[in-house]
Protein backbone atom coordinates (compact mmCIF):
# COMPACT_ATOMS: atom_id res chain seq x y z
CA UNK A 1 0.00 0.00 0.00
CA UNK A 2 1.05 3.82 -1.00
CA UNK A 3 -0.21 5.62 2.03
CA UNK A 4 -0.06 9.15 2.86
CA UNK A 5 0.28 11.18 5.86
CA UNK A 6 -2.58 11.44 8.33
CA UNK A 7 -1.13 14.40 9.82
CA UNK A 8 -3.69 16.87 10.07
CA UNK A 9 -1.78 21.04 9.50
CA UNK A 10 -0.40 22.43 12.57
CA UNK A 11 -0.11 19.20 14.30
CA UNK A 12 3.02 18.38 15.86
CA UNK A 13 4.48 15.10 13.85
CA UNK A 14 6.62 13.85 16.96
CA UNK A 15 5.30 11.19 18.69
CA UNK A 16 2.85 10.88 20.54
CA UNK A 17 0.28 12.27 18.38
CA UNK A 18 -2.53 12.56 20.81
CA UNK A 19 -6.16 12.41 19.87
CA UNK A 20 -8.57 13.03 23.17
CA UNK A 21 -12.18 13.74 24.31
CA UNK A 22 -14.91 11.95 25.86
CA UNK A 23 -16.21 8.43 24.97
CA UNK A 24 -19.45 10.17 24.30
CA UNK A 25 -20.52 13.38 23.44
CA UNK A 26 -23.19 13.66 26.71
CA UNK A 27 -24.76 17.21 26.54
CA UNK A 28 -23.04 20.75 24.70
CA UNK A 29 -21.85 21.88 27.90
CA UNK A 30 -20.11 18.79 28.48
CA UNK A 31 -18.24 18.86 25.21
CA UNK A 32 -17.29 22.25 25.46
CA UNK A 33 -16.18 22.39 28.89
CA UNK A 34 -14.17 19.01 27.87
CA UNK A 35 -12.69 20.52 25.04
CA UNK A 36 -11.68 24.00 26.47
CA UNK A 37 -9.76 21.61 28.92
CA UNK A 38 -8.20 19.67 26.28
CA UNK A 39 -6.90 22.70 24.18
CA UNK A 40 -5.52 24.44 26.92
CA UNK A 41 -3.42 21.71 27.57
CA UNK A 42 -2.12 21.73 23.77
CA UNK A 43 -4.48 18.92 22.32
CA UNK A 44 -4.82 19.47 18.42
CA UNK A 45 -7.24 16.37 17.95
CA UNK A 46 -10.68 16.32 19.61
CA UNK A 47 -12.82 12.55 19.79
CA UNK A 48 -15.86 12.35 21.21
CA UNK A 49 -18.36 9.14 20.11
CA UNK A 50 -21.33 10.30 18.82
CA UNK A 51 -23.05 6.95 17.74
CA UNK A 52 -22.42 4.32 20.25
CA UNK A 53 -22.69 0.71 19.97
CA UNK A 54 -23.59 -1.23 23.42
CA UNK A 55 -23.46 -4.53 24.22
CA UNK A 56 -27.06 -5.00 25.56
CA UNK A 57 -29.73 -2.62 24.31
CA UNK A 58 -31.13 -0.18 26.92
CA UNK A 59 -27.81 1.58 27.81
CA UNK A 60 -26.64 4.61 26.33
CA UNK A 61 -26.28 4.31 22.58
CA UNK A 62 -24.93 7.77 21.78
CA UNK A 63 -27.10 11.14 21.39
CA UNK A 64 -27.02 10.74 17.90
CA UNK A 65 -26.47 13.07 14.54
CA UNK A 66 -27.89 16.21 16.81
CA UNK A 67 -24.39 15.75 18.62
CA UNK A 68 -22.29 16.46 15.66
CA UNK A 69 -23.61 20.46 16.08
CA UNK A 70 -21.57 20.70 19.06
CA UNK A 71 -18.63 19.26 17.69
CA UNK A 72 -18.66 21.83 15.03
CA UNK A 73 -18.86 24.56 17.92
CA UNK A 74 -15.53 23.12 19.30
CA UNK A 75 -14.11 23.84 16.13
CA UNK A 76 -15.24 27.06 15.61
CA UNK A 77 -14.33 27.90 19.41
CA UNK A 78 -11.07 25.93 20.32
CA UNK A 79 -9.69 25.50 16.62
CA UNK A 80 -9.17 21.88 17.27
CA UNK A 81 -9.91 18.97 15.00
CA UNK A 82 -12.78 17.10 15.87
CA UNK A 83 -12.93 12.90 14.97
CA UNK A 84 -16.04 10.82 16.23
CA UNK A 85 -16.05 6.65 15.41
CA UNK A 86 -18.86 5.60 12.06
CA UNK A 87 -20.26 2.29 11.79
CA UNK A 88 -22.55 3.04 8.82
CA UNK A 89 -22.59 4.80 5.97
CA UNK A 90 -25.50 7.41 7.28
CA UNK A 91 -22.72 8.15 9.69
CA UNK A 92 -20.50 8.79 7.17
CA UNK A 93 -22.70 10.90 5.08
CA UNK A 94 -23.84 13.09 8.60
CA UNK A 95 -20.33 13.11 9.47
CA UNK A 96 -18.92 14.66 6.62
CA UNK A 97 -21.75 17.01 6.29
CA UNK A 98 -20.65 18.52 9.58
CA UNK A 99 -17.16 18.76 8.65
CA UNK A 100 -15.78 16.17 10.70
CA UNK A 101 -12.05 15.86 10.58
CA UNK A 102 -10.89 12.45 11.11
CA UNK A 103 -13.00 9.48 11.03
CA UNK A 104 -12.67 5.98 12.72
CA UNK A 105 -13.94 2.55 12.53
CA UNK A 106 -14.55 0.76 16.00
CA UNK A 107 -13.70 -2.51 16.93
CA UNK A 108 -17.18 -4.27 16.51
CA UNK A 109 -17.71 -2.79 13.10
CA UNK A 110 -14.25 -3.96 11.48
CA UNK A 111 -15.05 -7.62 12.29
CA UNK A 112 -17.66 -7.23 9.73
CA UNK A 113 -16.69 -7.17 6.27
CA UNK A 114 -20.13 -5.95 5.14
CA UNK A 115 -20.22 -2.54 7.51
CA UNK A 116 -16.72 -2.03 6.50
CA UNK A 117 -17.28 -2.24 2.94
CA UNK A 118 -20.19 -0.20 3.11
CA UNK A 119 -18.37 2.63 4.83
CA UNK A 120 -15.65 2.52 2.21
CA UNK A 121 -18.41 3.02 -0.49
CA UNK A 122 -20.15 5.69 1.26
CA UNK A 123 -16.36 7.54 1.33
CA UNK A 124 -14.83 6.89 -2.51
CA UNK A 125 -13.61 9.97 -3.34
CA UNK A 126 -13.39 11.69 0.13
CA UNK A 127 -9.77 12.94 0.99
CA UNK A 128 -10.07 12.11 5.11
CA UNK A 129 -8.05 10.07 7.31
CA UNK A 130 -9.94 7.21 8.86
CA UNK A 131 -8.55 5.59 11.21
CA UNK A 132 -9.40 1.59 11.66
CA UNK A 133 -10.00 -0.47 15.20
CA UNK A 134 -8.40 -4.10 15.41
CA UNK A 135 -11.18 -6.54 15.30
CA UNK A 136 -12.80 -7.80 18.69
CA UNK A 137 -11.29 -10.98 18.09
CA UNK A 138 -7.47 -11.70 17.58
CA UNK A 139 -7.72 -11.52 13.79
CA UNK A 140 -4.94 -10.12 11.92
CA UNK A 141 -6.50 -10.91 8.35
CA UNK A 142 -9.60 -9.63 9.17
CA UNK A 143 -7.75 -6.74 9.97
CA UNK A 144 -5.95 -6.00 7.06
CA UNK A 145 -8.85 -6.74 5.22
CA UNK A 146 -10.69 -3.85 6.16
CA UNK A 147 -7.60 -1.78 5.12
CA UNK A 148 -7.81 -3.25 1.94
CA UNK A 149 -11.17 -1.97 1.54
CA UNK A 150 -10.71 1.10 2.35
CA UNK A 151 -7.64 1.57 0.23
CA UNK A 152 -9.54 0.03 -2.76
CA UNK A 153 -12.12 2.45 -2.40
CA UNK A 154 -8.95 5.06 -2.93
CA UNK A 155 -8.55 6.13 0.69
CA UNK A 156 -4.93 6.43 1.44
CA UNK A 157 -4.86 8.41 4.42
CA UNK A 158 -5.36 5.62 6.90
CA UNK A 159 -4.42 4.38 10.62
CA UNK A 160 -4.46 2.04 12.75
CA UNK A 161 -5.68 1.71 16.27
CA UNK A 162 -4.72 -0.79 19.00
CA UNK A 163 -7.46 -1.37 21.34
CA UNK A 164 -7.41 -4.56 22.60
CA UNK A 165 -8.89 -7.72 22.28
CA UNK A 166 -11.63 -9.55 23.59
CA UNK A 167 -11.44 -12.45 26.01
CA UNK A 168 -14.03 -14.44 28.21
CA UNK A 169 -10.74 -14.77 30.80
CA UNK A 170 -10.06 -11.26 31.78
CA UNK A 171 -7.38 -10.37 33.85
CA UNK A 172 -6.31 -7.23 34.62
CA UNK A 173 -7.43 -5.47 31.20
CA UNK A 174 -10.52 -5.29 29.56
CA UNK A 175 -9.09 -6.07 26.78
CA UNK A 176 -5.95 -7.98 26.21
CA UNK A 177 -3.05 -6.39 24.82
CA UNK A 178 -2.01 -8.98 22.84
CA UNK A 179 1.05 -6.86 21.49
CA UNK A 180 2.61 -8.94 18.79
CA UNK A 181 -0.54 -8.66 16.58
CA UNK A 182 0.26 -4.69 16.12
CA UNK A 183 3.91 -5.11 16.13
CA UNK A 184 2.89 -7.88 13.13
CA UNK A 185 0.85 -5.41 11.35
CA UNK A 186 3.63 -3.14 11.19
CA UNK A 187 6.19 -5.24 9.70
CA UNK A 188 3.21 -6.36 6.81
CA UNK A 189 2.31 -2.60 6.61
CA UNK A 190 5.36 -0.50 8.02
CA UNK A 191 4.39 3.13 7.02
CA UNK A 192 0.85 2.80 8.47
CA UNK A 193 0.82 5.01 11.97
CA UNK A 194 -0.71 2.96 14.67
CA UNK A 195 -2.02 4.87 17.68
CA UNK A 196 -2.61 2.61 21.12
CA UNK A 197 -6.19 3.17 22.79
CA UNK A 198 -4.85 2.43 26.52
CA UNK A 199 -8.24 3.66 27.62
CA UNK A 200 -10.23 0.32 26.27
CA UNK A 201 -6.97 -1.87 26.66
CA UNK A 202 -6.94 -1.05 30.31
CA UNK A 203 -10.79 -0.32 31.17
CA UNK A 204 -9.48 1.76 34.33
CA UNK A 205 -7.76 4.89 34.29
CA UNK A 206 -5.07 4.02 36.50
CA UNK A 207 -3.72 1.45 33.56
CA UNK A 208 -3.70 4.51 31.08
CA UNK A 209 -0.40 5.83 32.01
CA UNK A 210 1.49 2.25 32.24
CA UNK A 211 -0.51 1.56 28.60
CA UNK A 212 1.20 4.45 27.07
CA UNK A 213 4.33 4.16 27.84
CA UNK A 214 4.41 0.71 26.65
CA UNK A 215 2.95 1.66 23.24
CA UNK A 216 5.91 4.61 22.56
CA UNK A 217 8.34 1.87 23.66
CA UNK A 218 6.82 -0.28 20.91
CA UNK A 219 7.26 3.16 18.68
CA UNK A 220 3.84 3.14 18.45
CA UNK A 221 2.85 6.88 16.68
CA UNK A 222 0.30 7.93 18.35
CA UNK A 223 -2.32 7.73 21.73
CA UNK A 224 -6.34 8.06 21.69
CA UNK A 225 -7.43 8.89 25.15
CA UNK A 226 -10.59 8.99 26.39
CA UNK A 227 -10.73 12.54 28.35
CA UNK A 228 -14.28 13.58 30.45
CA UNK A 229 -14.04 17.20 32.28
CA UNK A 230 -15.79 15.04 34.86
CA UNK A 231 -15.26 11.20 34.41
CA UNK A 232 -16.75 10.15 37.65
CA UNK A 233 -20.53 11.21 35.98
CA UNK A 234 -19.69 9.95 32.17
CA UNK A 235 -22.73 7.84 30.53
CA UNK A 236 -20.33 5.34 29.62
CA UNK A 237 -17.37 4.07 30.23
CA UNK A 238 -16.82 6.10 33.14
CA UNK A 239 -14.25 3.86 34.65
CA UNK A 240 -11.55 4.31 32.06
CA UNK A 241 -11.53 8.17 31.28
CA UNK A 242 -9.33 11.07 32.92
CA UNK A 243 -9.68 14.32 33.21
CA UNK A 244 -7.39 17.37 30.81
CA UNK A 245 -5.37 17.40 33.84
CA UNK A 246 -4.95 14.30 34.48
CA UNK A 247 -4.45 13.21 30.39
CA UNK A 248 -1.64 16.55 30.51
CA UNK A 249 0.30 14.60 33.51
CA UNK A 250 0.30 11.23 31.69
CA UNK A 251 1.74 12.74 28.72
CA UNK A 252 4.19 14.81 30.26
CA UNK A 253 5.57 11.83 32.32
CA UNK A 254 5.64 9.87 29.05
CA UNK A 255 9.56 8.62 28.27
CA UNK A 256 9.93 9.34 24.22
CA UNK A 257 12.59 6.87 23.37
CA UNK A 258 14.91 7.81 20.04
CA UNK A 259 13.76 5.83 17.12
CA UNK A 260 16.53 6.70 14.69
CA UNK A 261 20.29 5.95 16.88
CA UNK A 262 23.16 3.51 15.83
CA UNK A 263 22.95 0.04 16.30
CA UNK A 264 26.32 -0.44 15.91
CA UNK A 265 26.52 -2.06 19.67
CA UNK A 266 23.99 -4.43 19.36
CA UNK A 267 25.14 -6.05 16.47
CA UNK A 268 27.16 -8.43 18.60
CA UNK A 269 23.79 -9.43 20.54
CA UNK A 270 21.88 -9.57 17.43
CA UNK A 271 24.78 -12.13 15.84
CA UNK A 272 24.36 -14.32 19.09
CA UNK A 273 20.63 -13.88 18.35
CA UNK A 274 20.95 -15.57 15.11
CA UNK A 275 22.75 -18.31 16.42
CA UNK A 276 20.51 -19.25 19.04
CA UNK A 277 17.71 -18.95 16.60
CA UNK A 278 19.16 -21.54 13.96
CA UNK A 279 19.90 -23.74 16.89
CA UNK A 280 16.29 -23.80 18.24
CA UNK A 281 14.99 -24.40 14.68
CA UNK A 282 17.46 -27.52 14.23
CA UNK A 283 16.16 -28.81 17.87
CA UNK A 284 12.61 -28.54 16.52
CA UNK A 285 13.55 -30.53 13.61
CA UNK A 286 15.19 -33.02 15.41
CA UNK A 287 12.01 -32.92 17.48
CA UNK A 288 9.71 -33.60 14.86
CA UNK A 289 11.72 -36.57 13.33
CA UNK A 290 11.57 -38.07 16.65
CA UNK A 291 7.49 -37.56 16.26
CA UNK A 292 7.63 -38.64 12.53
CA UNK A 293 9.65 -41.93 14.29
CA UNK A 294 6.67 -42.61 17.38
CA UNK A 295 4.42 -42.08 14.18
CA UNK A 296 5.31 -45.05 12.44
CA UNK A 297 5.60 -47.38 15.57
CA UNK A 298 1.99 -46.40 16.59
CA UNK A 299 0.81 -47.14 13.38
CA UNK A 300 2.61 -50.61 12.92
CA UNK A 301 1.37 -51.48 16.59
CA UNK A 302 -2.22 -50.06 15.76
CA UNK A 303 -2.34 -47.41 18.70
CA UNK A 304 -4.24 -43.85 18.29
CA UNK A 305 -2.39 -40.63 17.49
CA UNK A 306 -3.25 -38.94 20.99
CA UNK A 307 -1.87 -40.04 24.17
CA UNK A 308 -3.33 -37.35 26.49
CA UNK A 309 -1.67 -39.07 29.93
CA UNK A 310 1.64 -38.67 27.94
CA UNK A 311 0.68 -34.59 27.16
CA UNK A 312 -0.20 -33.61 30.32
CA UNK A 313 2.69 -34.93 31.65
CA UNK A 314 5.17 -33.24 29.10
CA UNK A 315 2.75 -29.70 30.15
CA UNK A 316 3.53 -30.39 33.66
CA UNK A 317 7.12 -31.35 33.62
CA UNK A 318 7.82 -28.63 31.24
CA UNK A 319 6.20 -25.93 32.71
CA UNK A 320 8.50 -26.14 35.84
CA UNK A 321 11.53 -26.82 34.59
CA UNK A 322 10.66 -23.34 32.24
CA UNK A 323 9.73 -21.82 35.60
CA UNK A 324 13.43 -22.82 37.02
CA UNK A 325 14.54 -21.51 33.89
CA UNK A 326 12.85 -17.88 34.87
CA UNK A 327 10.52 -18.68 31.81
CA UNK A 328 6.60 -17.83 32.33
CA UNK A 329 4.44 -20.17 32.44
CA UNK A 330 2.23 -19.08 30.28
CA UNK A 331 5.04 -18.85 27.47
CA UNK A 332 6.11 -21.97 28.14
CA UNK A 333 2.41 -23.48 27.80
CA UNK A 334 2.03 -21.84 24.46
CA UNK A 335 5.20 -23.18 22.68
CA UNK A 336 4.51 -26.83 24.16
CA UNK A 337 0.92 -26.41 22.77
CA UNK A 338 2.16 -25.04 19.29
CA UNK A 339 4.75 -28.53 19.46
CA UNK A 340 2.63 -30.52 20.45
CA UNK A 341 -0.09 -29.95 17.23
CA UNK A 342 2.79 -29.77 15.12
CA UNK A 343 3.62 -33.04 16.45
CA UNK A 344 0.22 -34.64 15.82
CA UNK A 345 -0.35 -33.22 12.54
CA UNK A 346 3.39 -34.95 11.46
CA UNK A 347 2.18 -38.24 12.88
CA UNK A 348 -1.43 -37.86 11.13
CA UNK A 349 0.48 -37.93 7.95
CA UNK A 350 2.16 -40.73 9.10
CA UNK A 351 -0.81 -42.43 9.96
CA UNK A 352 -3.03 -41.73 6.28
CA UNK A 353 0.31 -43.25 3.94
Amino acid sequence: MELESIILPGVDAQRPIVIAGPCSAESEEQVLETARGLAAKGIKIFRAGIWKPRTKPGGFEGIGAGGLAWLKKVKEETGMYVSTEVATKDHVFEALKAGIDMLWIGARTTVNPFAVQEIADALKGVDIPVLIKNPVNPDLELWMGAFERLYNAGIRRLGAIHRGFSSYDKKIYRNLPLWHIPIELRRRLPELPIFCDPSHIGGKWELVAPLSQQAMDLSFDGLIIESHCNPECAWSDASQQITPDVLDYVLNLLVIRDTVQTTENLSELRRQIDQVDEQVLELLAKRMRISKEIGVYKKEHNMPILQSPRYSEILKKRSKMGEQMELSPEFVKVILQEIHEESVRQQMIIMNQ
